[in-house]
């Protein structure tokens, strides 16, 4: 009979809990390093990660004897002439709104009538709790609140500029330091690693921008129709946003759907009319959401929804919109690093 008063070893040794608690501090000083230095770090990573998308397509102008440092310009001046274009139809009608807040306010408050009925169940109930009814002095935001709000949204000249550089620079000399960096370890295995790595970074990111952008962009042009199919006002700025909006998770949708909502009350005559195009851009988001997205990336990368839930989370909070944007392919970055760095063992589990 074994002696069951030996002394047992612990679960959880001393040294463990000392690792956890350094890799728990680490991750704290870096999340505070890239918070406080973001004009330095996010343009940065924004380069990186965007140039690491689109080094496919210098390496393919490149097989038609096209300079690399060339193909790099061509292929950011490019994609800086697609961006002003949206960016052109988008604030068309922003501006053209922007100053015509005061009448657009008055006539929103006017088809608040639609609402009666909820707003009237609300204000019993805030009667009866003896509070104020916050909705009373509902207003749209003033030209001054939008400017700041811009200022926040739009990085500076600046952050613009390094970016820019960078991206540039990177395309440019990616070749170099994909070899620099393989380089720099001594061992074949090591290398070895780190190329399938790097390898694999470039494939999926690069079939990610592909994928995602093309997705987008139907959900634009479906979005464009309907709303020029229920008479909303200015369809292809519409349709341009819901696209440039669709590249957010989650965020952007709603957000599209909000402001979908907020036009048609204030553009269109009925609250049946008003609804129609939200309701169809509903619908459109639940097909690609459900069903086109995952058929087309989900065989490719399995991205777990909670994964991608926290990650726009917290890249969102750390650097804003940008970040937000960023958090997928950084959250594709880190699989990719986690499949190959730690590998699983797939242990069996006891049986029942």
């Amino acid at each position: 009979m074994p002696d069951s008063a030996a002394e047992q070893p612990p679960v959880i040794r001393r040294q463990e809990v000392v690792a956890i608690a350094l890799v728990g501090l680490l991750v704290i000083a870096v999340t505070a390093v890239l918070y406080v230095a973001k004009a330095f770090f996010l343009p940065v990573v924004a380069a990186f990660v965007v140039g690491t998308m689109l080094s496919p397509a210098a390496g393919f102008l490149e097989r038609y004897k096209i300079p690399r440092a060339v193909g790099s310009v061509v292929i950011v001046l490019g994609v800086t002439a697609l961006g002003v274009f949206i960016v052109g139809l988008i604030s068309t009608p922003m501006i053209e709104w922007s100053g015509r807040l005061p009448e657009l306010s008055a006539r929103f408050k006017d088809k608040m009538h639609y609402f009666d009925r909820p707003l009237a169940l609300w204000h019993e109930l805030q009667s009866m709790l003896g509070s104020s009814d916050p909705l009373a002095s509902l207003q749209l935001p003033k030209v001054e609140w939008v400017q700041p709000a811009l200022e926040f949204l739009s990085p500076t000249f600046a952050e613009f500029l390094l970016f820019f550089a960078t991206l540039v620079m990177f395309i440019a000399s990616w070749k170099d330091l994909r070899r620099a960096l393989i380089m720099t370890f001594g061992d074949r295995t090591s290398r070895l690693r780190t190329l399938r790595i790097l390898n694999e970074i470039e494939v999926h990111l690069g079939d990610y921008l592909i994928t995602v952008t093309l997705i987008n962009a139907g959900v634009g042009i479906a979005t464009g129709l309907v709303c020029a199919a229920a008479g909303m006002p200015n369809p292809a700025g519409l349709g341009a946003l819901a696209a440039t909006l669709n590249y957010l998770p989650y965020i952007g949708p709603v957000a599209m759907f909000a402001v979908l909502v907020a036009v048609g009350i204030v553009a269109l005559p009925t609250l049946s009319a008003a609804m129609v195009a939200p309701l169809a851009f509903m619908a459109i988001t639940f097909l690609e959401g459900h069903f086109i997205t995952p058929t087309i990336i989900g065989r490719r990368l399995a991205l777990n929804a909670l994964a991608v839930l926290l990650a726009l989370a917290f890249w969102t909070w750390l650097w804003g919109p940008m970040g937000g944007f960023l958090s997928s392919p950084l959250l594709i970055v880190a699989l990719i690093l986690k499949e190959h760095l730690m590998p699983v063992d797939s242990p069996q589990l006891p049986g029942d």
